[in-house]
């Protein structure tokens, strides 16, 4: 009898172990809808913005993000494959991948429409592909991305007189002989953390990041564009102005979801504060806001709301923030919203953590893991 119990107990413990190992794999639906909505069966990231159906290397490096996330390696190599092929002219590891792809307006055809890279894109491919290395077991991924990232280090990459080495926007067009244009959003820490092991300039950029993050938010309002000025310092571009948008909302993105463990995080936090006042204060985030003055116009869509759960944890704002999103989720013609979506709503969902050494903290364990 007693024997008969123990079996049962043992039973048990498996079917519940089984239970676990099969909820840690289970499909992740936000990432199905999205694949569903904006990814075609080629492994092209479309966003239908005004009908151009475009394509840009910043929607497949987030579409890999997710794919790994979600451990869809189908999926993954597919948008790998697809991005190499039509945006890098067949060769990651030879050439940073165009920024922008879509239908010439001329002639018809689907091509690239702009060469020149982003940074941000690049930032994100290189180092997701070192976490697939890592978390699938395969090199091949580790050498593309390695390759790719020191194609980044040597062609997007700075020197801004007064203040140091820094990420670029790009290859070409944002620097002048004494000024240099930044996009903060660019500049995720966590990922900045990880790629400081690889030899280069990145230890030196990661340094400079959070500098840089709290001295172009003088206010606690993060600017979509700023400027670099030799002997001067930081000031806004004189033509985008000193405003804080649409690219803006993903610094607060980034920050909320640095690991607890990363000294950074609390003070990067209480710097951002008044966004999260603000926040709280109108119902919704803003759409836009005044980063040297505060001021706000209009309230941003639910993928802002998405884009800040992270941020807002252990804030009175977050429950508000939280319920929009649930009762209005994004709709099939809304590319960046899914997107700022699947990062905060699968970050809150626990689907995914980053450690304070900047890699990726899967929900899905080892057990999930299909070898080549």
């Amino acid at each position: 009898m007693i024997a008969l119990i123990l079996r049962c107990a043992m039973l048990a413990l498996i079917l519940l172990g089984a239970g676990r190992a099969s909820a840690d794999c289970a499909a992740w639906s936000n990432w199905e809808q999205f694949k569903h909505h904006y990814i075609s069966e080629q492994g092209r990231v479309i966003d239908p913005y005004e009908g151009k159906n475009i394509t840009t290397s910043e929607g497949q490096s987030y579409a890999l993000f997710f794919a790994l996330v979600a451990n869809d390696r189908p999926t993954f190599d597919l948008l790998l494959s697809w991005t190499e092929n039509n945006l890098a002219a067949g060769d990651l590891t030879q050439r940073l991948p165009a920024w922008l792809w879509g239908q010439e307006s001329k002639s018809g055809k689907w091509q690239v429409l702009d060469k020149n890279p982003a940074s941000d894109a690049d930032l994100w491919i290189g180092w997701t592909l070192l976490q697939a290395s890592h978390l699938w077991h395969s090199r091949s991924y580790q050498v593309t991305g390695t390759l790719l990232l020191n194609r980044v280090a040597k062609e997007e990459v700075a020197d801004l007189k007064g203040f140091g080495l820094m990420l670029m926007p790009g290859k070409i067009g944002f620097s002048q002989p004494d000024s240099w244009m930044i996009n903060p959003s660019y500049l995720p820490l966590q990922l900045l953390t990880r790629l400081s092991a690889l030899k280069g300039p990145w230890p030196e950029i990661n340094r400079n990041a959070l500098r840089l993050l709290q001295e172009t938010a003088p206010k606690g309002f993060a600017p979509d564009w700023y400027v670099w000025q030799s002997g001067s310092g930081w000031r806004p571009d004189k033509t985008k102005g000193p405003t804080g948008s649409y690219d803006a909302i993903r610094v607060y993105l980034w920050a909320g979801m640095l690991s607890d463990d990363d000294p950074r995080k609390a003070p990067l936090l209480a710097h951002f504060a008044p966004m999260a006042r603000l926040t709280e204060a109108s119902g919704n985030p803003p759409e836009r806001v005044n980063v040297l003055t505060g001021e706000m116009t209009n309230q941003g869509n639910v993928g802002f709301s998405a884009a800040l759960l992270p941020f807002l944890q252990g804030s009175s704002a977050l429950t508000a923030q939280q319920r929009r999103v649930q009762q209005q989720p994004p709709g099939s013609d809304a590319y960046y919203s899914s997107v700022l979506n699947l990062f905060g709503s699968g970050w809150s969902d626990n689907r995914y953590r980053f450690n304070a050494q900047g890699d990726l903290l899967p929900a899905w364990g080892p057990q999930c893991v299909t070898s080549d």
